[in-house]
């Protein structure tokens, strides 16, 4: 019998994706442990390729809930607003935890590093070279992103779907140049605890662009088939506020951790 609804709110149907997903990612991380000490990736290579078909399965219901069943509300986008405010606002204390590790270190060098930082015998990067042309990639996505989301509320198809995929395309271009970085590195992660902040915090901060920019290529698909609109764009929002926090991140990363640490 089916019963009429008598609330804003939006009551999901049962879905397989959320233990599936955690099953995948269960087993990526087995198959890192794999990768890293029998030098095997066929379980890591498995649990990406099953990770992503399940989150294009998960993507495809949330899409059409909010876009072809009209499930999402006024209510509910209030809701699923300050749901992304606070998973931004516990990004931002994974970061702090990991800066605050970095000048616990380094504004009081221990005897172990000589009483320098960086400690001796590691040459650091040159902030002037790759890490400055990030930087510039960065802060100019951020235009791309913003003059992204004032034509989608102005109803300019073309200059939205332009400047999103100018967006993507320098959020892929960031990745292939910290990879060369990487490549090219002078020290490496085990190096004191210069080379393990450094490395963890720069490579989880590539790895939040490497899915930020999933995040935007998705809405550069979804606005390719008219999904949003000036007033119903909340996907694209929400991957707005998160290219803007990566940028935020990179800022303090190159002040802190490239220009200031050099």
């Amino acid at each position: 019998m089916k019963t009429k609804k008598n609330h804003p709110f939006h009551l999901v149907d049962k879905s397989p994706w959320p233990i599936l997903t955690s099953f995948s990612m269960f087993s990526f991380m087995l198959g890192l442990t794999k990768w890293f000490y029998l030098h095997n990736s066929n379980l890591l290579m498995f649990s990406t390729f099953s990770t992503i078909v399940i989150s294009f399965q998960w993507w495809r219901d949330i899409v059409r809930e909010s876009t072809f069943q009209g499930h999402h509300s006024l209510k509910v986008t209030m809701g699923l607003r300050w749901g992304m405010m606070l998973f931004i606002t516990s990004e931002i204390f994974f970061f702090l935890a990991f800066f605050w590790a970095f000048f616990h270190s380094s504004l009081s060098p221990s005897v172990e590093l000589g009483m320098n930082w960086p400690p001796k015998g590691i040459k650091p990067f040159n902030p002037l070279e790759i890490p400055l042309l990030n930087t510039l990639i960065l802060l100019s996505s951020g235009l791309t992103i913003t003059w992204s989301h004032h034509s989608i509320m102005e109803n300019d198809y073309f200059q939205s779907l332009q400047s999103l995929f100018i967006t993507v395309l320098l959020g892929f271009y960031f990745t292939t140049l910290q990879i060369f970085e990487y490549k090219e590195a002078p020290f490496s992660i085990s190096d004191s605890v210069y080379g393990s902040t450094f490395f963890m915090t720069t490579g989880l901060h590539g790895l939040h662009v490497i899915i930020g920019s999933i995040f935007l290529f998705i809405c550069l698909i979804r606005m390719y088939l008219n999904h949003f609109s000036s007033n119903h764009h909340f996907g694209f929002e929400a991957a707005a506020w998160y290219w803007h926090f990566v940028d935020v991140i990179w800022l303090f990363l190159y002040i802190s951790m490239y220009w200031w640490s050099s």
